[in-house]
């Protein structure tokens, strides 16, 4: 797995936040037995960078925690199109091998706020927004009360295979 992070806030965690996200990712890979190696990027920002982005991508004038841009089409969740090796150009990194997974955006302001509201720890909030837009990259969403049951079932599986709790 190779990630990718650019930092774009002064603002940062106490725990390796880049340990922390590659462990993580791994977990959410090996949960979901995905058969590529993979590149996932992620940018850490602050409430102004998210928003600004939210506003312009989803048309929501407010900050996020989490932002997931998915660069492969799935069938359904977890289920690559038949023909995602012969169209490598669109999926794959042609010169690692790597599958382009997409971008996860965190405000880490949003997350520290979010872990003192919820009453947990900053890297299991960390932790939960990775998880939760790593399922969004392999097609998963929420926006049904089925859909949502099922994300949130495996969000909390992989949290706990990783000893993460709230």
């Amino acid at each position: 797995m190779n990630l990718v992070i650019e930092k774009e806030t002064e603002d940062s965690f106490d725990f390796d936040y880049e340990e922390a996200a590659k462990s993580i990712i791994d977990k959410c890979l090996d949960y979901l037995e995905c058969p590529y190696e993979v590149q996932v990027n992620l940018t850490l920002t602050d409430n102004a960078g998210i928003h600004e982005i939210n506003k312009e991508y989803r048309q929501i004038d407010r900050p996020t925690d989490v932002l997931s841009f998915p660069l492969v089409d799935y069938v359904s969740p977890n289920v690559f199109p038949e023909d995602i090796e012969e169209a490598a150009e669109d999926y794959f990194d042609l010169d690692t091998g790597e599958l382009m997974l997409g971008d996860i955006i965190i405000s880490v302001e949003k997350c520290k706020e979010q872990a003192a509201e919820y009453g947990h720890s900053v890297l299991r909030e960390y932790s939960f927004l990775i998880v939760h837009s790593m399922l969004h990259l392999f097609g998963y969403d929420h926006m049904e009360d089925d859909e949502r049951e099922v994300m949130e079932q495996k969000q909390r599986e992989i949290l706990d295979s990783a000893g993460i709790y709230r």
